[in-house]
């Protein structure tokens, strides 16, 4: 892929008066796997909205795949951008099937209606499997747990074959053994032949598996530090992202963080 998948150039978000990005440069190569982190209201949310179309950027230029934000049909466009985050998981409804889930995809449709082709179907068994959960074709959505329901959903994201999969704080609601597995399945899957990018958001470093390959930290709207994990992940860009003081600890492959409690801080 001669041009990269997503280029992001001094990206400004202005919403009601409040700045909410200011200046954001994020460049994503083929073969990439990122991880964006930030604290709350750190400006994750709304760079993702941007991206896949939601927010109108107020500054700035946004190109994904060669096409460009504002000259090309980004609805269209993002049609090659998987998206799970939890505003789709509270749209499913409750009685659909995950092989209807997952075939649904191929429409960007939620609560698909009508009977999905012999083709369609076949698909998505295929991606249930793929996503390990074959098991699942059958089953309503209120019946299936939090880690069920994510890998149905990247299923269901897949269905489109994006270049881009972009999984929004996906770990959030697992308990830790859940995590640990929904993780591990991430991880054989980023390393499948032809895999999509994958963009991770979290605010959780213990989250970070040894597929990523770079990260984006962000901190009210600026970019702390981007790039490789080995140069950006450290104590000091960790700090000033979160905004205390920590030292961050790598063992295996994965990392913990260790926060100094400040003295009269109610939590």
């Amino acid at each position: 892929m001669a041009n990269p998948v997503l280029e992001i150039t001094r990206l400004g978000i202005v919403r009601g008066g409040t700045r909410i990005l200011r200046g954001v440069d994020w460049r994503v190569e083929c073969g990439e796997h990122w991880v964006i982190l930030g604290a709350n209201g750190s400006g994750k949310t709304s760079l993702l909205a941007a991206l896949t179309g939601y927010f109108t950027p107020t500054t700035g230029e946004i190109d994904l795949l060669g096409q460009r934000f504002g000259e090309s049909d980004w609805r269209a466009l993002r049609t090659h951008v998987g998206l799970v985050s939890s505003s789709i998981r509270q749209m499913m409804a409750e009685t659909e099937p995950a092989l209807d889930t997952v075939a649904s995809g191929r429409y960007a449709m939620i609560d698909f209606w009508g009977t999905p082709k012999r083709a369609d179907r076949v698909q998505a068994a295929r991606i249930l499997k793929q996503v390990e959960c074959a098991y699942l074709a059958a089953r309503p959505w209120s019946v299936l747990s939090q880690g069920e329901r994510q890998r149905v959903l990247i299923g269901r994201a897949l269905m489109a074959k994006p270049s881009l999969l972009i999984l929004d704080e996906p770990c959030a609601g697992l308990d830790p053994v859940a995590r640990e597995n929904f993780l591990g399945f991430l991880e054989r899957l980023a390393r499948r032949r032809a895999a999509p990018t994958l963009v991770f958001v979290t605010h959780h470093v213990e989250e970070i598996t040894p597929v990523f390959t770079h990260a984006l930290l962000l901190r009210a709207g600026r970019v702390v530090a981007g790039g490789p994990l080995r140069k950006v992940l450290t104590s000091e860009n960790i700090s000033r992202t979160l905004g205390g003081v920590t030292r961050l600890r790598k063992s295996r492959g994965r990392y913990t963080l260790v926060v100094a409690a400040r003295r009269g801080v109610v939590v």
